[in-house]
């Protein structure tokens, strides 16, 4: 059995209140008679509609899949294209963020052991997101929130949400930082027109994005002073296992009284998922990071299951290596807040 700790969720508990809003993200019965989700998506610049029928979770369904995937535990995370909620202004964002925690919760609450759940925080104001975090981390199952990649880009950026990090420090929470943009930064960074739109922006964009994220944390004194907070970055915290010897090349030419980089990825509360990527990827990791800092991730889905199974068995690791990717970490990380199902 195995722990999930990157499982997106599209939670059915916002439709009504989607169906309330006049402006994306919200649910509208478009010119065949049919109910949407509309919200910002295909290539980020333009709305994306999709039927309401296919584009909410459904909580039965997904424990069956847990079931037969091996999945003893998942931990769910607000699913990108309802990602906006958190953009929006704060009148607008702070009830959506609140009824998606309290639905989350619910679901950990009614199934003990096979959920738990990273909370959504409005992100118009930091002010709001501390309330809201305080609030949610009082609810069961919740271990922690879902917070955008673009805030810990610099070590300037990271330090404007100190505040935040220094209230879920106090909690003990865990803190996912998933790529993607805070309220009102101009996105994607990625120009619409470019060709290979989604590769350059799914991958090149994100990876890059996810080892800034991962050397302002673990290459600066950010986290010194924050022993109680754990960090979950996903996709291996980007590309630094097949960087870091060429940032330990360039470290001794340019600055070589500089610890090398390689030895500074060592953080005791930094981890990373294995999410979408194959053996080789995963060999490289446990080789930069430890296998004991990283964690399984699927995105929630039958496919990133399959993939990331197969990616963990096929790397050369070994099998204590493996145990601890697909459970041990995880319970280390989970069980001081939550119940988990047998393994």
């Amino acid at each position: 059995m195995s722990i999930d700790m990157h499982s997106h969720w599209r939670p059915a508990g916002l439709i009504e209140l989607l169906r309330q809003r006049s402006e994306p993200p919200m649910v509208v019965t478009n010119d065949d008679g049919v109910e949407v989700f509309r919200s910002r998506g295909g290539d980020w610049m333009t709305t994306h509609d999709e039927a309401v029928a296919e584009c909410f979770d459904n909580v039965e369904q997904r424990l069956a899949e847990m079931d037969e995937l091996g999945i003893s535990t998942g931990v769910l995370s607000l699913f990108g294209q309802f990602c906006w909620i958190e953009r929006r202004p704060s009148e607008e964002s702070v009830p959506l963020c609140r009824a998606y925690n309290d639905e989350v919760s619910e679901i950990c609450k009614t199934h003990p052991g096979r959920f738990a759940a990273y909370a959504s925080l409005p992100q118009w104001q930091l002010s709001d997101a501390i309330e809201e975090l305080n609030r949610a981390m009082e609810l069961p199952g919740i271990i922690g929130a879902q917070i955008p990649g673009n805030a810990f880009i610099t070590l300037q950026e990271a330090e404007a949400y100190r505040p935040l990090m220094e209230a879920a420090n106090k909690h003990k929470a865990i803190m996912f930082i998933h790529w993607g943009p805070r309220a009102g930064d101009d996105w994607p960074r990625t120009p619409s027109h470019a060709d290979n739109f989604r590769r350059r922006m799914g991958t090149l964009d994100m990876q890059a994005s996810l080892s800034a994220n991962m050397v302002t944390l673990s290459m600066t004194d950010y986290l010194d002073d924050l022993q109680e907070l754990r960090i979950h970055i996903h996709n291996l915290g980007g590309n630094l296992p097949y960087e870091i010897e060429r940032m330990d090349h360039r470290c001794l030419l340019d600055t070589p009284n500089e610890d090398l980089p390689s030895t500074r990825f060592n953080k005791p509360n930094v981890f990373v998922d294995c999410n979408s990527f194959g053996p080789r990827s995963i060999e490289m990791g446990v080789s930069l990071y430890g296998a004991e800092k990283i964690l399984l991730g699927t995105d929630g889905t039958a496919f990133g299951s399959d993939w990331s199974n197969k990616a963990i068995a096929d790397a050369d690791i070994g099998e204590d290596a493996r145990d601890a990717i697909l459970y041990d970490n995880a319970a280390r990380l989970l069980s001081p807040a939550v119940e988990l199902a047998p393994r």
